[in-house]
């Protein structure tokens, strides 16, 4: 009986399997049992063969039987189980897929509080408006703990200079007491912690009686990277007003400088009356103070800013939290999973898989969205999107624009089934999950910024951006990606704006990357700059993800940067984004997108054209008033650090031998302009003067031909040429410093521009970014530019019929519902072209 059960014909799951394998296989087992048989003295011929639950011997020796026949097998996809007493081989049932119940790996020396945080959704009614400077704001300098009280403190240090090994929870050992007094005994001082996934904070030392100093974290392993803080406060006195101010900053320039405020998130609040995170402060200063962090052996010391700001609490004694942005943590993520997949609708089109383990060993996400029950065919020819988000950790607002993105193609609206018709998406939601767990801002556990290492070798130092590679490299071999976009989030800059990279050397695809953003501008005009858009390669940034997936082959690759502030465009301007807002931009992206592959190329040829006639209109002005060219990319970039910082910190601390082989060499200084040079170098300076005098003036002849060489002669003539042939010095959105804000325009909004006009909304936004008055041009008409055709006016009649539904930005998304209940009525993409025309774009100097 039991020989006839392994006669049987096994099915095995790998579809590639020829019939002549599954026939060895087939005999390969009938041979292993038949072994095991006689080596276990198994009699196969006794039918009534029976084992009572007592007979612990019988049953030993068929559990060792299943063993054996395990090992000679030699295959994973067979199961070997009991069943009436003898053994029974079977398929082994594919394993979970995907498992969101596994806890959360911390490295080894962090402590966590057990403590599940919860934070609700909440849309404010009215947009929340920007902090107005008054001019009479403090500027506290650092008094420190020794004339202060420690009444918070966490030990940062670890155990080894680099990561070493996780585990789920963190630390093995008790829990340390972070707070030095007795809580129940004092009526005055708060209570604060910070040890919980993504929370940011240090130290807090209070230095008057509601007056405290915060210090935070660093990235770990890293001495660099303060800027995210996510922080619980307790033990507070309403309408008392609490001075914060957190001394240990590194960035020069901040949008708390510019109107931003903190979020405040009261638990009470929440459970009364359903309000979530909301600005809050008052009197918020942003400013350099006189301290210095002297822990980087590689510099003398590292210039320190403060940011400072006071705040009222709406309750007694209640629990309130502090955060620089939206916190979108890990297990978020894992719950935002879990619900999609569990929903047969749209486990038919979505796929939830690992692309990898991150250093902790948490696992790194990716999702594919595309009818599973396509034609073959059909699908290899099917274009794919590649979206990933949150390689920076504390880029919380990333996520949730990630999250948009995901509830309206995921959704049921007609928009969305095009979409998943039309595209393969690859999207990996969370790229630096342990950096997200352990609240880093900017790093991971190598202490390194993945978006400087997408071209790294090192697979196990940098998992998530390898596999991502990888997988891009991948799908190029088998269709073409139309799309990479990197959400990211940013410090200095107000609105949403995209880094691309232009496209040299093929004159047709002139201009090309940047109609997607110029189309995005249209569709979120009063959140999206154009202006503010760049698209230069810089070396610095070659280990970019953007720039990686460019040189791959992805001709529109881009990082999309939404600012932690808010808009200074439109109906919106002045106003702080909300979760809303964010998730919004999701919608956008795919609206756009949409926008951008219309089988009718009328949009496209519209945006070409604009864009055409304000480069020719930029590059006369340009040669009438030169301006100093200087570049924002440094000084308005959401990064300090410029491009990789070398191995990981686990390699560089190898022994000597391994040093020597790949030494690290200290980087260059380069300085933005001329005169940043002369300033820092003054002896440098000094010493070309004493030369010129004693030397005396030359003759002019001698001059040139002695002190400059032909090459030199050569650069220095044309320089108005120059300018205007170098691409990367001219051609790029936005790069545009204050000594050259008199090169931008504004044009007059036309009358009759649409919803989508991006013109009104970006009048202004110069102002806000240089402080700069702008110049106003006549608006562009694109119907002067290029002639009606008969297409034309068939696509313009068409449109009549079939106009798509308008779009509200504001109050869109209400939490996951979109997956399950349509959030869009029934409508056909092939959109009006009426805000492709009419429009006026502000061009910004860097064309």
């Amino acid at each position: 009986m039991f020989m006839q059960e392994c006669r049987v014909k096994i099915p095995v799951r790998d579809s590639t399997l020829k019939p002549t394998q599954a026939e060895k296989t087939s005999t390969m087992v009938s041979s292993a049992v038949r072994n095991c048989r006689t080596a276990h003295q198994l009699d196969t011929a006794d039918t009534s063969y029976s084992r009572t639950d007592e007979d612990d011997g019988e049953l030993t020796k068929m559990k060792q039987l299943c063993r054996d026949l395990s090992q000679k097998l030699k295959t994973t996809q067979l199961l070997v189980t009991i069943s009436g007493g003898r053994p029974v081989i079977s398929l082994r049932p594919p394993p979970e897929l995907v498992n969101f119940s596994c806890g959360i790996r911390w490295p080894i020396e962090c402590e966590v509080i057990g403590d599940i945080i919860h934070h609700i959704e909440w849309d404010p009614p009215e947009p929340e408006p920007f902090y107005q400077c008054t001019g009479y704001e403090r500027t506290p300098m650092p008094v420190g703990e020794e004339r202060g009280k420690v009444v918070f403190c966490i030990d940062h240090a670890a155990k080894h200079p680099y990561f070493t090994y996780s585990r789920i929870g963190g630390s093995r050992e008790p829990i340390k007491r972070a707070t030095f007094y007795d809580v129940s005994q004092s009526e005055l001082t708060l209570e604060f912690e910070s040890r919980f996934e993504s929370g940011n904070l240090q130290k807090a030392v209070q230095v008057g009686a509601y007056d405290y100093e915060l210090t935070l974290c660093t990235d770990m392993y890293t001495t660099k990277h303060t800027q995210w803080f996510y922080f619980r406060v307790r033990n507070m006195k309403a309408g008392v007003t609490y001075r914060f101010t957190i001394i240990n900053l590194m960035k020069r320039s901040s949008l708390y400088s510019q109107g931003m405020k903190p979020l405040l998130y009261s638990e009470r609040d929440a459970e009364e009356n359903g309000v979530g995170w909301q600005r809050a402060g008052s009197n918020i200063k942003y400013y350099r103070n006189c301290s210095q962090n002297t822990k980087d052996n590689n510099s003398d010391g590292i210039t320190l800013y403060s940011l400072s700001w006071t705040l009222q609490f709406p309750y007694d004694s209640d629990t309130c939290y502090l955060a620089h942005c939206y916190p979108y943590t890990y297990s978020r993520l894992q719950r935002y999973l879990s619900r999609i997949t569990s929903n047969p609708t749209v486990r038919s089109y979505c796929k939830v898989r690992v692309l990898c383990q991150s250093l902790a060993g948490n696992a790194v996400y990716v999702i594919t969205i595309t009818p599973q029950d396509s034609n073959r065919m059909d699908d290899k020819t099917k274009k794919a999107v590649v979206v990933t988000a949150r390689v920076h950790p504390g880029e919380s607002n990333a996520s949730w624009i990630m999250e948009g993105f995901l509830n309206f193609l995921l959704g049921d609206s007609d928009d969305a089934q095009l979409l998943r018709d039309t595209f393969v998406f690859k999207v990996v939601p969370m790229l630096n999950p342990d950096g997200v767990v352990v609240g880093n801002y900017r790093c991971s556990l190598a202490g390194r910024d993945l978006n400087r290492n997408y071209r790294t070798l090192l697979r196990d130092s940098f998992p998530s951006v390898w596999h991502t590679r990888n997988m891009v490299e991948k799908l190029l071999a088998e269709r073409d990606v139309v799309l990479y976009c990197d959400f990211h989030g940013h410090s200095r800059k107000n609105n949403v704006f995209m880094y691309g990279c232009k496209n040299k050397g093929d004159t047709t695809l002139k201009l090309h990357e940047r109609v997607f953003p110029l189309m995005m501008s249209k569709n979120a005009s009063n959140k999206f700059s154009f202006n503010s858009c760049k698209f230069r390669v810089q070396k610095s940034k070659e280990g970019t993800g953007r720039i990686v997936m460019w040189r791959l082959g992805i001709k529109n690759s881009y990082t999309m940067e939404a600012t932690f502030g808010g808009s200074t465009l439109g109906d919106r301007r002045g106003t702080h984004f909300t979760i809303q807002d964010l998730k919004s931009l999701g919608f956008h992206l795919c609206d756009t997108l949409l926008d951008y592959c219309d089988p009718d190329p009328i949009k496209i040829t519209y945006c070409l054209a604009e864009l055409a006639l304000l480069e020719t209109e930029f590059r006369e002005r340009l040669g009438k008033d030169l301006g100093n060219s200087s570049d924002l990319e440094t000084s308005t970039s959401g990064s300090d650090s410029s491009d990789s910082e070398g191995l990981p910190l686990n390699l560089l601390n190898q022994p000597e031998t391994y040093t020597a082989q790949t030494p690290v060499t200290k980087k260059k200084k380069h300085f933005r302009s001329r005169k940043e040079r002369n300033r820092r170098r003054p002896n440098r300076v000094k010493n070309k003067t004493q030369q010129k005098e004693s030397d005396g003036p030359p003759d002019k002849t001698i001059k040139e031909s002695v002190q400059k060489s032909p090459a030199e002669r050569h650069r220095k003539k044309p320089h108005v040429n120059s300018l205007m042939r170098k691409g990367p010095t001219i051609t790029h959105h936005g790069e545009v410093s204050q000594e050259n804000s008199d090169l931008r325009h504004s044009p007059e909004p036309c009358p009759l521009h649409s919803k989508y006009t991006g013109a009104s909304p970006h009048k202004g936004d110069p102002d806000m970014e240089t402080g700069q008055p702008g110049h106003s041009s006549s608006p562009l008409n694109l119907r002067a530019l290029i002639p009606p055709s008969s297409k034309i006016i068939k696509s313009s009649q068409h449109q009549h019929h079939c106009h798509r539904q308008s779009f509200t930005p504001y109050k869109f998304y209400k939490g996951l519902p979109p997956l399950l209940t349509p959030a869009h009525g029934n409508y056909s993409k092939k959109a009006s072209t009426d805000k492709f025309q009419h429009q006026q774009i502000q061009w910004p100097a860097h064309f």
